[in-house]
């Protein structure tokens, strides 16, 4: 099934399914689509797809896997998102991984009290400086949801003070195909113009249906208005193990994988080519607490398995990582983090959100951002792997030195040393050093880098033009009047 890709293989990577175990995946999702069905609530996008062949019965739309399969064959393999700055890109293609935070949390950890609170306007425009200054945050999402605003449109708000704050790309989200009008509005302000906005997106759309294989009218819309306008999206359901999906694994990613097609499909039957990116957030629910739990082994084996499943159908794929269960930046919650950052390293999963989650998804966090980020650094490095050829391998240098020599101080170990990584975070010094320093704990250096962060990096606002500016706040205020 697979085509051969352009882009080199990972060094290093981490297989969960076989062959023969995606394959009867993919069967079972198929049966599902076409026998099972799912309820479409949107009347234009039934009748899209009963000309296209799909047998429909009032809302529930039952989908051939030949058209399933005519789909994912005109489902780009490469997308890119730019940065408005002209510094950058995310470029969407098979083994290239890109982090990021996730949005939607009620409260925030304030970064100068440590105390949880209510997120606010403010909080988005500095979670976008923050996510511009971290080097291994590749996109911008709002790690909450504005709640000094007019309540309805804090979406809009949140995208607006992200695109000012930070040139990454950005992931965007809304309730309503109205309010996906007014971001792409935005947008289009901030690129020049609808073309070159269409010629480098600056951002992708962030879509979810509801389980189990429903899509309510809401989602639809706004899955069709993105395909209709070239705005990369990702449609990706949320799945609780046990709850909305059965308990099982196998049969939690048939589910989830038939409604991200679902997504598929409807995208490639509006717009043939049009960008769709399919995974979502997947885990359990602890029976004893009745949470969803973000910390969980299960999220980070969910989100492989996602990962090879959409790989093996030649699909990107968008998964969760770097979050946590735990109330505060602490041990548990850098143990979570790390697990499931390195499992979607070692996956090669495409976009990963959900860095800087705290409380199961309830609380966003700076902290839990600024650690994210050191632990990228490791996993990135250890992802690299190693060449083995003849510079590496160094012989004229151990016939140089010889037995008993010193490596410490010759040129080959100058070069070579330089390609190792550098800590930002992480303790090294001896420790007369360390406690001249004030004795600090790793809490103690993540929340000085944070405030450190916040206090040095620049606003962007001033480098889009006066103009743009004032088309933005047009904007929002033409949202506020309808």
């Amino acid at each position: 099934m697979h085509k051969q890709y352009t882009s080199q293989d990972p060094a290093v990577q981490f297989a969960y399914l076989s062959e023969k175990k995606k394959s009867l995946i993919y069967s079972e999702v198929l049966e599902i689509l076409q026998h099972t069905g799912a309820e479409i609530h949107h009347q234009e996008a039934r009748e899209l797809l009963q000309k296209k062949g799909c047998s429909v019965r009032d809302k529930r739309v039952y989908i051939p896997s030949q058209l399933v399969q005519e789909c994912l064959h005109t489902v780009p393999p490469v997308t890119t998102v730019y940065r408005w700055d002209r510094s950058g890109r995310v470029r969407i293609e098979p083994y290239k991984s890109y982090f990021g935070p996730g949005p939607t949390c009620p409260y925030f950890i304030d970064p100068h009290s440590g105390e949880r609170r209510l997120y606010l306007r403010q909080d988005a425009a500095d979670v976008a400086r923050i996510c511009d200054s971290l080097p291994q945050i590749d996109f911008v999402m709002s790690l909450g949801s504005i709640s000094d605003v007019t309540d309805g449109l804090e979406e809009v708000y949140e995208f607006a003070e992200m695109i000012q704050e930070s040139s990454k790309p950005l992931i965007a989200w809304c309730y309503s195909a109205e309010h996906c009008a007014r971001i792409h509005e935005i947008a289009i302000a901030v690129a020049g113009g609808e073309d070159n906005l269409r010629h480098r997106p600056l951002y992708f759309f962030y879509n979810e249906p509801i389980s189990p294989l429903t899509c309510n009218f809401n989602a639809v819309d706004k899955l069709l208005y993105c395909a209709k306008h070239g705005i990369p999206q990702i449609f990706a359901p949320a799945n609780t193990s046990g709850a909305t999906v059965p308990a099982t694994h196998a049969a939690h990613l048939v589910v989830t994988l038939a409604e991200s097609l679902i997504g598929v499909v409807l995208s490639q039957v509006q717009q043939p080519g049009s960008c769709i990116i399919v995974g979502g957030t997947q885990s359990i629910l602890d029976m004893r607490r009745m949470i969803f739990s973000y910390g969980a082994p299960e999220l980070s084996i969910l989100s492989l398995c996602l990962t090879e499943l959409a790989d093996y159908l030649e699909l990107p794929v968008f998964v969760a990582g770097g979050c946590s269960d735990a109330k505060t930046t602490d041990p548990q919650a850098a143990m979570e983090a790390t697990f499931s950052l390195h499992s979607a390293l070692l996956s090669g999963a495409n976009l990963v959100h959900d860095v800087g989650f705290l409380e199961s998804g309830m609380t966003g966090s700076l902290y839990q951002l600024v650690l994210a980020n050191e632990v990228l650094g490791m996993g990135r490095r250890i992802i690299r792997g190693m060449p083995v050829d003849d510079r590496a391998l160094g012989l004229e240098e151990i016939h140089r030195v010889g037995p008993g020599g010193s490596y410490k101080e010759t040129e080959f170990t100058r070069q070579m040393t330089r390609e190792n990584w550098r800590p930002r975070l992480m303790e090294r010094r001896g420790y007369e050093a360390w406690r001249e320093d004030g004795s600090k704990s790793m809490r103690d250096r993540i929340r000085e880098q944070t405030l450190h962060l916040l206090q040095e990096t620049p606003s962007r606002r001033k480098e889009l033009s006066a103009e743009v500016r004032r088309d933005i706040e047009a904007i929002l205020q033409k949202t506020e009047t309808k």
